[in-house]
C-alpha cells in the first residue's frame, strides 16, 4: 500500500463498481467547488491492473477522479492497494455501503455482480452485515424490467408492497404494463397503478388443506413470498383453478359422518340446506358438518341441525305434529300470545299517564322524593353528558349509584345516610360547568351558588390562567389587590402572580352567581312554556329558549302566553288543570 501521485486521466473506471447511479448536480456542484478550494482530502483508492497492463483501476472515488479532472487538476494523490481477486467489487461494495447507503438498484447490482463471481448468498449476507432474506429478497429486483430499473435508480422507489407485486408479474406483463403507464421526462411513475394492473390472485399454502400429491397432481408451484414475515409460511400460488380443485377434492375425500360441502352466498356465508339451523355451540353427535371454501380458498367447518321429523298419534287432537309422505314435517302453528305488540304500546301509554298523575297528585315523602330521584337517573332514556370523570354511559352511569337504595328482596329500603350520598353522586355526574356538551348551563351556576360552591374554587391567580386576560381585566384585579399596574403587560401578570402566591384570587367572572339579567331572562323563557303535561314540541321550543345553550337571542315578546296543549277545552277544565300543575310544581 503506497501513496502516489497520477494524471487522474490515466485512471481507469472499474466495470465492477458498485454506485452505478449518477449523482445529483447539486452535490458534484459542491464537491467540485471543495476540490477547486481545497483538492481532493481523502485520496481515491486504486489497484493495478491484472491483464498484464501497467495502468491503475480506480477501486473507490470514481465521482472524485471525475470531478478532478473538470477542476483542471494535473495530478492528484492516489492510495494504491494490492488487487483483489473479485476485481475489488465486494471492497467496493462495504466502502460504499459505509459511506452512504446505496441505492436499492445499485445495491442489486452489486450483488448479482458478486454471485457472478463467485460469491456465495451467505457469504455476501456475511460481509454486508445482512440477512440472508435480505439478500434474497434484492435479488428478485432481477425479475423487474430493465426500464423499470432505470426509473428506480432515479430515486423513484415503489413501495415494498409494490415492488413485491412488480417483480412476482412475468417480464411480457410487465412490458406491457410499462408501456401504458410509463412516465413523462421528468415525473414519477404511477406505481400504484402499474402495481394493480400486475395484481394477481395469490392462493396460500398456508391455507391449503391438501398435501404436496395434489398439488403435483394440479399443477400447483408454490413460490416463496420473501416480503412475508420471516417466521410464517410465505409460499404462494396464482394457480387459483388448481388450488381450489384440490382444495374440493381434499373436502371430497375427508368428508365426515352427516357432512356436506356447501357453497357460499355474495356474503361469503355458507349457504345450508332448506330448514337445517347452525350450531354456534358444541355441536352434538345428531348434528350435521358442512365444508365451505371461503374467500381466501381456506377450508372451513361449520355444524348445523336438522328438524326432527315427528310420526303423527292418530288422535287428530289440537297441537299435535304429523310426517307426511314425502317426510316434510308439519309442525303446529304457534299460539297467539296473550297481549300484542300493539297492546304492549297501549300498556305503555297508560303506565305512563298514570306515573305522571301520581307523580303530580299523590302524597310523596320527602326522602321517597330524593330516592325516586336518583331512581329516574337510571333509567334507559335518559342521556347525560357528564362533566364528571369515569368511562360510564347511558344508565349505567346513574345505576351504580342506585342499587344501594334496594335491600336484598330487591324492595326500596334505605336510610338517610344512603340517600343522601346517592343523591349527591348523582348531583355531581348530571351537573357540569364544563365547555362543550357536558355543560349543564344556568342551573349548574344556580346550584353551585345554593350551596356555596365559590370557596370551593382554586387559586387562579397562576400564570396559567393570568394570560387569559386581557389586559383591562388584568389593571382590574390590580385594582381589587391593591397592586400598581405596569408599564407592560407581562411585567403586570407577573407582578399578580407573585403577589397571588400566597393568597386566594378568584375571578370575578369565575364565580357561580350568575348575573341577575341573564337569570330573570332564563325564568321568563322557562315559564313560557308549560312543565307538567308539556308536549314534545313544547319541551324543544324549551330548549332553545334556554339561555345557557349556545343559541342566538329570541324575542320574548312573540311568545304567546296562555296557550296550552289543551286549547279546545272548556275554559273551566282548562282552569282545573292550570290549578293542578301549579299545585304538583
Amino acid at each position: 500500500m503506497q501513496i502516489i501521485k497520477v494524471d487522474p486521466r490515466a485512471l481507469k473506471e472499474n466495470p465492477d463498481r458498485m454506485r452505478q447511479s449518477k449523482s445529483s448536480p447539486q452535490a458534484d456542484a459542491l464537491m467540485l467547488a471543495t476540490i477547486k478550494a481545497v483538492g481532493i482530502v481523502q485520496p481515491p483508492v486504486v489497484a493495478p491492473e491484472t491483464d498484464g497492463g501497467n495502468g491503475y483501476i480506480i477501486d473507490a472515488g470514481h465521482r472524485r477522479v471525475r470531478l478532478a479532472i473538470a477542476a483542471g487538476l494535473e495530478e492528484i494523490e492516489i492510495l494504491v492497494v494490492d488487487a483483489a481477486n473479485d476485481n475489488g467489487a465486494m471492497r467496493s461494495m462495504v466502502e460504499n455501503s459505509v459511506r452512504e447507503a446505496l441505492n436499492p438498484v445499485d445495491q442489486w447490482r452489486g450483488i448479482e455482480r458478486l454471485v457472478a463471481l463467485g460469491w456465495t448468498e451467505e457469504a455476501i449476507a456475511v460481509a454486508l452485515a445482512l440477512p440472508v432474506r435480505q439478500i434474497r429478497k434484492l435479488r428478485l429486483l432481477a425479475n423487474v424490467l430493465p426500464a423499470m430499473l432505470e426509473q428506480m435508480a432515479l430515486g423513484d422507489m415503489p413501495s415494498e408492497q409494490q415492488l413485491r407485486i412488480i417483480a412476482a408479474a412475468s417480464q411480457v406483463d410487465q412490458k406491457e404494463v410499462w408501456k401504458a403507464h410509463k412516465p413523462k421526462k421528468g415525473d414519477t411513475a404511477p406505481w400504484w397503478q402499474i402495481a394493480n394492473a400486475l395484481t394477481k390472485k395469490r392462493m396460500y399454502a398456508k391455507d391449503a388443506s391438501f398435501g404436496d400429491d395434489l398439488a403435483q397432481a394440479y399443477g400447483i408451484e408454490w413460490v416463496e413470498d420473501l416480503f412475508a414475515p420471516a417466521d410464517q409460511d410465505g409460499r404462494y400460488t396464482t394457480n387459483v383453478e388448481g388450488f381450489l380443485g384440490a382444495q374440493h377434492e381434499w373436502m371430497t375425500h375427508n368428508l365426515p359422518k352427516r357432512g356436506a360441502i356447501v357453497e357460499v352466498n355474495s356474503w361469503g356465508q355458507p349457504e345450508l340446506p332448506k330448514k337445517g339451523s347452525q350450531v354456534y355451540g358444541k355441536p352434538s353427535k345428531s348434528d350435521h358438518t358442512a365444508f365451505y371454501l371461503d374467500r381466501d380458498g381456506k377450508v372451513q367447518t361449520v355444524h348445523y341441525r336438522m328438524p326432527e321429523a315427528t310420526e303423527s298419534n292418530g288422535t287428530g287432537g289440537q297441537g299435535s305434529a304429523a310426517g307426511s309422505d314425502d317426510g316434510d314435517t308439519i309442525t303446529t302453528p304457534k299460539a297467539r300470545p296473550d297481549v300484542t305488540q300493539k297492546g304492549h304500546d297501549m300498556i305503555g301509554d297508560f303506565r305512563t299517564d298514570a306515573l305522571h298523575d301520581a307523580l303530580g297528585r299523590a302524597p310523596i315523602e320527602d326522602d321517597m322524593l330524593m330516592a325516586l330521584m336518583v331512581l329516574a337517573f337510571a333509567g334507559q332514556n335518559v342521556r347525560v353528558d357528564s362533566g364528571a370523570d369515569g368511562t360510564f354511559y347511558g344508565g349505567k352511569r346513574f345505576s351504580r349509584h342506585v342499587v344501594g337504595l334496594f335491600d336484598e328482596h330487591g324492595k326500596l329500603a334505605f336510610d338517610q345516610d344512603t340517600l343522601r350520598v346517592a343523591a349527591r353522586s348523582v348531583l355531581i355526574d348530571v351537573l357540569s360547568c364544563r365547555r362543550g356538551m357536558s355543560n349543564s348551563g344556568m342551573v349548574a351556576r344556580i346550584a353551585g351558588e345554593a350551596i356555596g360552591a365559590d370557596a370551593f374554587l382554586p387559586n387562579m391567580g397562576s400564570e396559567d390562567f393570568l394570560l387569559c386576560l386581557s389586559r383591562q381585566a388584568l389593571e382590574a384585579s390590580c385594582a381589587e389587590a391593591s397592586i400598581q399596574p405596569r408599564p407592560k403587560v407581562r411585567e403586570t401578570r407577573a407582578a399578580l402572580v407573585e403577589h397571588f402566591a400566597c393568597e386566594h384570587f378568584v375571578h370575578a367572572s369565575a364565580r357561580f352567581a350568575p348575573p341577575a339579567d341573564e337569570l330573570l331572562e332564563w325564568i321568563r323563557a322557562g315559564a313560557a312554556t308549560g312543565v307538567i303535561g308539556a308536549t314534545p314540541q313544547d319541551e324543544g321550543e324549551s330548549r332553545t329558549d334556554d339561555p345557557s345553550v349556545d343559541q342566538p337571542e329570541h324575542n320574548t315578546d312573540d311568545v304567546v302566553e296562555g296557550e296550552t296543549e289543551d286549547a279546545d277545552l272548556p275554559d273551566h277544565d282548562v282552569h282545573d288543570e292550570d290549578v293542578d300543575q301549579r299545585v304538583a310544581a
